[in-house]
């Protein structure tokens, strides 16, 4: 009967830890949109920092915004947009495409279809036999692959830029390939953190080939995309059909935003559970290879292809005015998806920042003086 009554209370745990959170609505169609009124000056604060043009647009000067989406409580209490943008056109998201591949990853685990333990050989056995067989699903998510990967960007030639090399030079129409090409380096992988363009392409491409064996190769949208109602998100692919989820996902800011929902409601959608119970907490962990072995000079830490506001082994929390369970999605000139469950707050922000991407902290900042 012990044995009975723990195995009950086992039970019992487990569905209290898969339960999903319940919403008045949820904006599978579209945000319910209620415009804060009343403070003037904190909008005006918010607007003055991320709208402000300095110069002449072609110059490229300063916080160059095209669109900006607070959601409180489920709901649009603010949004602007600029440049010739509105809430119809998709944005390049750029590195923001790395959390899209790692949730990728989870809805495979939640699909039964892989395991982070996974070596990537299981999912691409076109490399079996490789030493790179000894990266593991898990690695790919969390910039632990090992591989000898250059991130470089403008600054840099495709010579020297892995990167560029692979998006715009002699990579381009076998993206996978230029990536597992690369060589290993010591102490191998899971045992060292490097910031990698490649390790989240090479997620995007194990989520992909395990989820179409078993759901097409709409998978993506059968499963993430469609569910959150976000049907018009656009995952670029190469000439050999790997998706490019280390920068090429564009969507609007509001569907931005829905995908930073799904994680404030802990990977469920209007009652269906989309990711693992327990991922997204995972996923907003800072990862073992980061806290082991990333240089002092990254200041924020990631887990699961998120960037986190928790003190570091050098440094306090890296974004000083948000609460400590902020975390986001952050892409190369100022793409930003902002997830603060203790406010229940997602700031969803898109632009163009040629001379210098728009502080994290600021943006947080500013958006919860309009939205608290």
């Amino acid at each position: 009967m012990r044995a009975l009554a723990l195995c009950l209370a086992g039970l019992s745990s487990l569905a209290a830890a898969q339960t999903c959170p319940t919403r008045a609505s949820w904006p599978t169609t579209e945000w319910p949109k209620q415009l804060v009124t009343g403070k003037d000056a904190q909008i005006k604060a918010l607007e003055d920092f991320a709208f402000t043009l300095v110069g002449e647009d072609k110059e490229r000067k300063g916080y160059r915004t095209n669109g900006l989406v607070i959601i409180k409580n489920g709901t649009i209490i603010y949004e602007k947009y600029a440049r010739g943008f509105d809430e119809t056109k998709r944005q390049l998201s750029w590195s923001v495409a790395k959390s899209y591949s790692s949730a990728l990853v989870g809805i495979g685990v939640n699909s039964g279809v892989l395991n982070l333990e996974d070596s990537m050989c299981v999912h691409l056995p076109e490399f079996e036999g490789s030493k790179q067989c000894a990266i593991t699903v898990k690695d790919a998510i969390t910039f632990a692959t090992a591989l000898d990967w250059q991130e470089e960007y403008e600054d840099q030639s495709y010579q020297v830029s892995s990167v560029i090399s692979m998006l715009f030079g002699s990579g381009h129409r076998d993206q996978l390939a230029h990536i597992v090409n690369h060589k290993l380096v010591d102490p191998g992988p899971g045992k060292r953190w490097s910031y990698s363009t490649g390790d989240a392409e090479l997620a995007s491409a194990i989520a992909k080939r395990a989820l179409s064996k078993k759901h097409g190769n709409d998978a993506f949208w059968k499963l993430l995309f469609d569910p959150i109602g976000a049907p018009r998100t656009a995952f670029e692919e190469d000439a050999k059909g790997t998706p490019l989820g280390g920068s090429m996902v564009y969507a609007t800011p509001r569907d931005f935003a829905k995908f930073g929902f799904l994680f404030l409601n802990d990977g469920c959608w209007n009652g269906t559970r989309i990711l693992p119970s327990g991922w997204v907490q995972a996923s907003t962990t800072p990862s073992a290879p980061f806290m082991e072995t990333a240089p002092e000079s990254e200041s924020t830490p990631s887990g699961y292809s998120w960037w986190l506001n928790k003190p570091t082994r050098t440094r306090g929390k890296p974004w000083e005015d948000a609460p400590d369970d902020a975390y986001a999605a952050l892409g190369h000139w100022g793409q930003r998806i902002i997830v603060i469950p203790s406010e229940d707050v997602i700031i969803a922000r898109n632009g163009d920042d040629r001379d210098g991407s728009i502080p994290v902290n600021d943006l947080i900042k500013f958006s919860l003086g309009v939205a608290r």
